[in-house]
Order: structure tokens, then C-alpha cells, then sequence
């Protein structure tokens, strides 16, 4: 059942405060897979939760003040258009690309291309079993990419889990044709330093780079030893992918110590995590601009040479900022929007007890020129309707909707749903549109909710972690000039220039 916001009353001030722990749990990784579909290759979920809290929950949702279990809520300038559940890849929904009439969605046991020509009707072309979380995924041109962040025994579509402590255990990049939709065909492999949390593509006309994100969980690890200060680059010929190679690894946080040159995280600075590495990052090549959100610090790059990128400001917030996550740039490239995934994107953050600022956005200016930029702090966003705390909500994946003389972004907050806000003032965003679901469950915390919410030619189309494709329609005066914006391909942290 779908209800919009009108006929709800949300109250604003929900939920208990959550434990120290839950606010600082450690960052969802992959749990164990098997060469076949399993369940069990998912964020931990179940996490136990108080009796005030359940109980909170439950009569919140008796009395209306959130959504209850299998029930959506929305604002009246958005139209719930379809929803496709998930089929043959029962693990975690995870991103998206898009590609002519074509949406690919990230699961970590595999992919999924829809055929979107129909938004009210998207249907399956092809489910690839190829377990290994993330499975971050972007496509260009015949090539779509898939990053591996978890253990697995070789570099195989067959591959079983190990523990990462073996030498012989495999990370980094898959590399598949998808010159046929329905018959995608996996042609290379490149292993990378810690493996491939997520990627970013910077496409040019004979090869395809791509910077690959990863960091480093401890010195357990023989694969992925401190200081693990960079990223690595990929260079794949668009002739010839299976002549995939690692070509640099930029070291972004230079620097005298174990760890290198980024934020040290506690003892110093606590509840901040250590930067080793890069969690992702979004590159502008019509500006020749970056910017990287890399655990404990935002930083703002140059890649005029894609192999050997320049850091032109380096910032951290080490009041409200636990874990830098992703970046958006605004169109005129003088905004980012940088959040931060408190929680790992498995708590309960979006409460009174957190408050606005925390698990939220953070709006930075770009001010001055060339390589004298600087990012300049403005202000936090976060949703505004507070969540249940058997809810996991946080900041988390988001896109530009290309509107001329506006900022205006759609952005994925896991089960605090989908916002669309603006952030044309940089020190005064605001909500303009919603769409959410109530918990999954009041027993307990269950990781779930939307993973990315990105707008594409005229439609915003959510992977959501349990209940798969969305499809939604806005309506509104302020975003409607964006339906006019045609593209033949996006990967959101391959930001394109949508008025070019």
C-alpha cells in the first residue's frame, strides 16, 4: 500500500539514543559467498535492539507516525511508477550504471540489466551469477565493470570465499562485453592493491581509466598492507580489454608515518576513522576536476594526466565527520557535496539522539582557480523525518538532476529512503521531495533500504537492498526543466556535462 505524505501525520522527534557502539559499527564488508547465490553474502543483519526501542517502533508505526512493514510513504510530487523485486541474485542490491534504454544493477551475487524503455515496466535481459561484493558496477561503451572487495579463490565467476589472510586469495576489477545484453561476456581480470570497494570510469576515445578505491582493514592482511595511501590506476584498451592493466598507483596522503599522510582517526581524533585509502571517488573530465571521499578526509584533485592525478585541497571534519563516503559535484563545478556514511550504513543514525548533523551531508564551495582551489565548508544536510531505530538510515548514494541555475540532487538514505533536495544556498538545503519505506522489521536492526537513487533521462530509479528496482516519477516545477536533459550513458561518479 502506498499513502502520500498528506494523509500522515510524522511526528519529528523519534527514536532512543543509540549505543556508542551501534554509532561507530565497524563498516559493512562481505560476508561468506558460495559459487552459487547465497544469502549469507550480505551486510551483517539482525542486530539486536533494545526493548524501548521495539517498542517505540511498533507503536510509532500503530499510530501512524512512520510507515509500516511493506508500506511506502511519499510526498505528493512523486509517483511511485514500478518495482521489480530481486530474482535470480538474492544477495545485496548494491549500485547502478545506465546505459541507452539499459540499467545495470549491482548485486553482490552478480548483476542485472533491465531494459528501462518502458520506466513503468522495466524487464529483465540478463542476470550474471559472479559473487564477490561489492560488485560495484559502471558501464562504457561494450565494457562494463564490476569491482570485487571481498576474498575469493581466484579470479572466476566460480570462485569460493577464503579467508583474506591467504596469500593466494584474489581482489580487484572484472572486466565484461556487453556488446550482446543478453549475453554478457566476462573478459579480464586485474588484481589491485586491497582489492576494489568501488571504482570510478575516466573514459576517453581508445581506453577506459579507471580509478579503483579500496582500503586497509588492519595489518592481518598480506594483500593489503599499511600504508595503503593511494589508488590504484587501471588502463583498458577498449580494443583489446584483456590487455587490462594496473598502470600507477598515486599516492594521495603522502606522508612520513606507518599510515601515511591522511587523517590518523583515534586516539586523535575520535570516532573519526583512519584514512587508508579511498572509499570513492567522483571525477568531472569535462573540467578535468575530482573529488575523492576517503575515510577521515575529502580531498579535491586534478586529472589533466589521468594516470598521475595532483590533490589540489585536502579537508576533514572531525566534529560531525566519521567516514567520508561519496562526492557529488553541482554543474558549474564551484559545490561538492561530500557525505559521510556514520555507522557503516548498518545504524540507526537518522534520529533525534544523532541529530542533524551527523550521518548527514556536508556542502562544501570550491573557491578560487586552477590548482589554488580550495573547498571551503558551507553547511550539513539530512533528512528531516526522523527514522525508527530498528531502521538503518544514513547519508548515503546520490546524482545531480541537471537543472539550469539550481543545485538540486536525488540521494539514497538506505531505510530512510529517498530525498530529493536542493542546495542552490549552500548554507540552507532543503527537502522538496520523499519517498520511503517503513522498516523492514521492528524486532530488530536488518540492514536494508535504498543503496542508490540516481535521476536518469526523465526518471529516478532506486536499487533498493532488499526489495529491489524502484522506479519513480517527479513531478514538480523546480525539476521539471530536467526532463528535457537526454544521455546516452551515466555513471554517476563519472559525472558528465549534462548541458554541454
Amino acid at each position: 500500500m502506498i499513502l502520500s505524505n498528506a494523509s500522515r501525520t510524522r511526528r519529528r522527534r523519534l527514536g532512543v539514543a543509540a549505543t556508542a557502539a551501534g554509532l561507530l559499527a565497524a563498516l559493512l564488508t562481505a560476508g561468506p559467498a558460495a559459487a552459487t547465490p547465497d544469502p549469507g553474502d550480505t551486510p551483517a543483519t539482525g542486530k539486536a535492539v533494545s526493548k524501548t526501542a521495539r517498542e517505540q517502533a511498533a507503536e510509532a508505526i500503530a499510530s501512524g507516525e512512520i510507515p509500516g512493514q511493506d508500506e511506502s510513504v511519499h510526498s505528493a510530487n512523486i509517483q511511485p511508477l514500478a518495482n521489480i523485486p530481486k530474482d535470480a541474485l538474492p544477495g545485496t542490491n548494491s549500485d547502478l550504471a545506465f546505459q541507452g534504454r539499459y540499467a545495470f544493477a549491482g548485486n553482490y551475487d552478480g548483476f542485472r540489466i533491465f531494459d528501462i524503455g518502458n520506466p513503468k515496466a522495466p524487464k529483465t535481459v540478463a542476470q550474471v551469477l559472479c559473487p564477490g561484493s561489492q560488485n560495484d558496477i559502471s558501464v562504457s561503451g561494450d565494457l562494463l565493470f564490476l569491482s570485487t572487495d571481498s576474498s575469493r579463490s581466484d579470479s572466476s565467476c566460480n570462485s569460493t570465499t577464503q579467508p583474506a589472510t591467504e596469500k593466494s586469495s584474489w581482489e580487484g576489477m572484472k572486466v565484461f562485453d556487453i556488446s550482446d545484453k543478453r549475453n554478457p561476456r566476462y573478459v579480464a581480470a586485474v588484481e589491485t592493491a586491497c582489492g576494489s570497494h568501488t571504482h570510478t570510469l575516466v573514459p576517453q576515445r581508445r581506453d577506459v581509466y579507471v580509478y579503483v578505491s579500496s582500503y586497509s582493514p588492519s595489518t592481518a592482511y598480506p594483500d593489503c598492507q599499511p600504508p595503503h595511501d593511494g589508488i590504484s590506476v587501471i588502463k583498458v584498451p577498449r580494443d583489446h580489454p584483456e590487455k587490462a592493466a594496473v598502470v600507477s598507483f598515486p599516492v594521495l596522503f603522502p606522508g612520513d608515518g606507518p599510515d601515511g599522510g591522511g587523517n590518523p582517526g583515534a586516539p586523535t581524533n575520535p570516532g573519526v576513522s583512519k584514512t587508508t585509502g579511498c572509499h570513492d571517488i567522483t571525477v568531472l573530465p569535462s573540467k578535468d576536476l575530482a573529488a575523492g571521499a576517503c575515510m577521515g578526509d575529502g580531498i579535491l584533485f586534478s586529472i589533466k594526466d589521468p594516470e598521475h592525478p595532483k590533490v589540489i585541497d585536502q579537508v576533514q571534519d572531525n566534529v560531525n565527520f566519521a567516514f567520508w563516503h561519496s562526492a557529488t559535484f553541482n554543474q558549474k563545478a564551484n559545490k561538492v557535496v561530500f557525505t559521510d556514511e556514520l555507522g557503516g550504513g548498518g545504524a540507526a543514525t537518522c534520529n533525534a539522539a544523532v541529530g542533524p548533523n551527523r550521518g548527514a551531508d556536508g556542502i562544501y564551495d570550491i573557491v578560487g582557480k586552477g590548482d589554488k582551489r580550495k573547498l571551503v565548508f558551507r553547511g550539513y544536510y539530512k533528512i528531516p523525518r526522523h527514522q525508527a531505530d530498528t531502521e538503518n538510515c544514513v547519508a548515503h548514494n546520490g546524482s545531480l538532476i541537471p537543472v539550469k541555475g539550481r543545485d538540486i540532487m536525488v540521494q539514497a538514505w538506505y531505510q530512510g529512503g529517498v530525498s530529493v533536495w536542493e542546495f542552490t544556498d549552500s548554507t540552507k538545503p532543503k527537502e522538496i521531495a520523499y519517498f520511503e519505506r517503513g522498516p523492514l522489521t521492528t524486532d530488530a536492526l536488518t540492514v536494508g533500504g535504498a543503496w542508490s537513487a540516481y535521476y536518469y533521462n526523465g526518471h529516478i530509479y532506486v536499487n533498493d537492498i532488499a526489495k529491489g528496482l524502484d522506479v519513480l516519477k517527479l513531478t514538480d516545477r523546480r525539476t521539471d526543466p530536467a526532463q528535457r536533459v537526454r544521455l546516452s550513458e551515466l555513471n554517476v561518479q563519472s559525472q558528465p556535462d549534462y548541458f554541454d
